[in-house]
C-alpha cells in the first residue's frame, strides 16, 4: 500500500493517526477500494495520508493533488457561492426564487410563488429531488429548471426535509442568472479562485488534465473493475471535482469563519448561518443548515456533507473543537469505509460518537448503515399505522403491508428507487426504522434508513427512504 505523509516522520508516530491508517488499510481490503485520500485538520495542524492507486487499469499512486469527483459535496460549494452574493447584497436567501427567476414554476402555483432560496439550500422545497440533469452545455440548468413546470408537490415548502438534487439545480440556475455567468464560471470566481483552490474544477476537460482517480465497482464475479464512462455535469447539485489538498483548504475556510490566511473572504456571520440549523429532519435528531448537514454528537455540533456515485466521499467540520477532515475514495462501496473512518476520527480526536439508537437517519449525501449504532426495539410499534401506499412522482410508488408480524415492502419492481427497499423494516425508535432484510433484487442494502413523518394531525403523512420522501396517499 502506497502511503505518503505531509509531516515529518516524527508525526507519524502519533498513535491516533497510526490507528486510523490501519483502519483505512483494513477497510480498503475489505471493500475492494483501490484508492483513498485522507486529510485531518486539528488546531491548525494539517495531516494528510494517501493510500493505493488511482485506477486498476492505469495504476498511479494517489497523492494529495490527485483529483476526485466530489459529487454532492458540490452542494456546499453552491451554497458558499450564494452566500458570497448575499454578502455583496445581490441576493437574499429569504427571498422567493421568483425574485431571480420570474418564470419559475412547478405544478403547484402556491409553491411556485412561495419557495425561497433558503428552501433550496436546506432541501425543503417539497418536491421530488432525484431528477436527471442532462448535459446541454451552457443551456443545461436553464433547460432543467424550465422542465420542472409539471412537477407535483409532495409537501408545502419548508415543512418536510427531503434530500433534493433538483432544488440545488434550481439554486445553480439562480447563480447563473444573478452573476450572468455559467455555473462553471460562477463557482470558479466566487469560490475556487478566492479560496486559492488550485485543484478544483467543474469542467471534465480541466479535471482530467491532472492525476485523476477513476471510479470502480465489483463485478458479479467479485472482481474489481473500472466504472465507465466519466463526465462532470456541473449542476449546483453535483459536478465538482477537487484534490485532497484543495478540499482540506476548503474545509479550513469554513472552519476558520470564512478566512483564507489573513483575508476575510466571507463574513463569520454568514459562515455561521450556513452551519446553523435551519430545519429539523423530521422524525430524527439530525438538522439541516444552508448546504451543510447538522448532527450533534454528545451535544457537540458537527456539519458535514458526503458525495456518492462511482466515488464515495465525505467532509466534516466540528467548529467548536477546531477539527475538520475529508475522506475521498474511488469505489462505489467506499461509503462503507467512510462511515468507519469518520467514526474513528471523531472518537480518537474528540471522544465524540453517535449514541446507541440515536435517530440519525436522513441522508448526508452518502449512504450510512444504521446497524452500526441501532438495534431493534424489543417491542415494535403498532405497524398498521405505517401500512399503505406512498407516492413520489415521477419516480416511484411504494406499497407497505403488515405480513407475518413485520412491515414489508410489497411494491412491484418499476424503478431503482423502488428496488432499493428491502422486504422488511426494523424500528429502533419512534417512527424510525431501517431495512432489515434484502428484497432479492441485489440492489438494496441492509441497514438503509427509513423514517415516517407525521402531519399536523399526528397521522403518518410521509415515509422517507434514504432521505427522500414519498407522500402517503392511502
Amino acid at each position: 500500500m502506497h502511503t505518503v505523509a505531509s509531516r515529518p516522520a516524527a508525526s507519524q508516530q502519533d498513535a491516533r493517526l497510526k490507528d486510523i491508517e490501519a483502519l483505512v488499510t483494513a477497510k480498503m481490503a475489505e471493500y475492494h477500494v483501490p484508492g483513498v485520500a485522507l486529510g485531518i485538520v486539528k488546531d491548525d495542524r494539517v495531516e494528510t495520508r494517501v493510500f493505493g492507486i488511482t485506477s486498476i487499469e492505469n495504476p498511479q499512486p494517489v497523492t494529495v493533488d490527485t483529483v476526485f469527483p466530489i459529487a454532492s459535496i458540490t452542494k456546499t460549494v453552491t451554497a458558499t457561492a450564494i452566500m458570497r452574493l448575499v454578502q455583496d447584497g445581490t441576493l437574499d436567501v429569504t427571498a422567493p426564487v421568483r425574485q431571480y427567476l420570474p418564470d419559475f414554476r412547478v405544478k403547484d402555483e402556491t409553491a411556485s410563488r412561495s419557495v425561497t432560496i433558503a428552501h433550496l439550500l436546506s432541501h425543503t422545497p417539497g418536491w421530488e429531488g432525484q431528477l436527471p440533469i442532462d448535459d446541454r452545455g451552457t443551456d443545461t440548468l436553464a433547460h432543467f429548471t424550465t422542465g420542472l413546470d409539471g412537477l407535483p408537490q409532495l409537501a408545502p415548502p419548508g415543512e418536510v426535509w427531503s434530500y433534493n438534487n433538483a432544488g440545488f439545480g434550481v439554486a445553480g440556475r439562480v447563480l447563473e442568472v444573478v452573476t450572468r455567468k455559467t455555473i462553471h464560471d460562477a463557482l470558479r470566481d466566487l469560490v475556487f479562485a478566492p479560496l486559492d483552490l488550485t485543484h478544483a474544477f467543474t469542467r471534465t476537460g480541466m479535471a482530467v488534465t491532472h492525476r485523476f482517480a477513476v471510479a470502480h465497482r465489483q463485478t458479479k464475479a467479485g472482481q474489481t473493475e473500472v466504472l465507465p464512462p466519466f463526465e462532470l455535469i456541473a449542476s449546483g447539485a453535483g459536478g465538482g471535482a477537487m484534490s485532497l489538498a484543495s478540499l482540506v483548504r476548503y474545509a479550513q475556510f469554513h472552519l476558520k469563519g470564512g478566512k483564507v490566511g489573513s483575508r476575510q473572504v466571507l463574513s463569520p456571520a454568514l459562515v455561521q448561518q450556513m452551519h446553523t440549523p435551519y430545519v429539523k429532519k423530521n422524525a430524527t435528531t439530525d438538522e439541516m443548515g444552508l448546504g451543510w448537514h447538522i448532527r450533534r454528537l454528545n451535544g457537540v455540533l458537527t456539519a458535514a456533507h458526503g458525495g456518492t456515485g462511482g466515488h464515495c466521499l465525505h467532509v466534516q467540520l466540528v467548529p467548536d473543537r477546531d477539527l475538520a477532515f475529508a475522506i475521498l475514495t474511488n469505489h462505489v462501496q467506499g461509503w462503507r469505509l467512510v462511515q468507519h473512518v469518520e467514526r474513528k476520527i471523531l472518537g480518537s480526536y474528540e471522544m465524540l460518537a453517535v449514541t446507541p439508537n440515536q435517530a440519525t437517519g436522513g441522508n448526508r449525501g452518502v449512504s450510512e448503515d444504521m446497524r452500526l449504532h441501532c438495534t431493534p426495539l424489543a417491542a415494535q410499534p403498532a405497524l398498521e399505522q405505517y401500512a399503505g401506499t406512498y407516492q413520489r412522482p415521477p419516480v416511484a410508488t411504494y406499497e407497505l403491508r403488515v405480513e407475518g408480524g413485520a412491515l414489508r415492502n410489497v411494491s412491484p419492481a418499476g424503478s431503482i428507487y423502488t428496488s432499493q427497499l428491502g422486504s422488511s423494516y426494523s424500528f429502533y425508535g419512534p417512527d424510525v426504522a431501517y431495512v432489515a432484510s434484502e428484497d432479492g433484487t441485489g440492489v438494496s442494502y441492509v441497514g438503509l434508513p427509513i423514517e415516517f413523518i407525521r402531519n399536523g394531525a399526528g397521522a403518518v403523512g410521509w415515509m422517507r427512504v434514504n432521505g427522500r420522501i414519498a407522500k402517503k396517499t392511502s
